[in-house]
């Protein structure tokens, strides 16, 4: 039974010992273990911080990336929209040129064709001076007494001649 229950000595060295053995742990491995602790926690705080900033950066980023690419959008629609419309007054005013030169050309070619009828009316009315000249000069020539005969005769003149 001298097992189960210590002698006075043995416990007050055994005491003593421990008691030696906290001092020194608390001395020696206590402080560094509990300030490595603290260090660690310190870190992880500080990373949950710089996560946190980062996340609140992204998230400023997307924002001004939406924001970006709306403006891009717009500035896209009111280049396309411009060249639209220029492309539009551009063809407006060749539609509008080529109008105007047609309708010059038609203009020209109606006052060529007036001209060239003019000109055959004068040439028109010059063969038919002639003609009636000639058809009188053969009747005057000849002298009938007859009416009949004069008319036939004008009638056969009118078939030989040609325009």
């Amino acid at each position: 039974m001298e097992l189960l229950t210590p002698a006075l000595g043995l416990f007050f060295w055994t005491l003593v010992v421990f008691l030696i053995i906290i001092f020194m742990l608390k001395k020696l491995a206590w402080k560094p273990i509990l300030k490595a602790i603290k260090d660690r926690e310190d870190s992880i705080e500080e990373a949950l911080k710089s996560a946190e900033k980062a996340r609140s950066e992204m998230s400023q980023l997307q924002s001004g990336i939406a924001e970006a690419k709306k403006e891009a959008a717009a500035e896209r629609d009111r280049i396309m929209k411009e060249a639209t419309e220029m492309k539009n007054n551009i063809l407006d005013q060749a539609k509008k040129d080529a109008q105007n030169e047609a309708r010059r050309i038609v203009d020209d070619a109606r006052d060529a064709i007036l001209k060239e009828k003019a000109a055959a009316m004068a040439d028109i009315q010059s063969q038919v001076a002639s003609l009636s000249l000639e058809i009188a000069e053969k009747v005057l020539a000849k002298k009938f007494e007859n009416k009949g005969e004069q008319e036939a005769l004008v009638q056969e003149y009118l078939k030989t001649v040609s325009l």
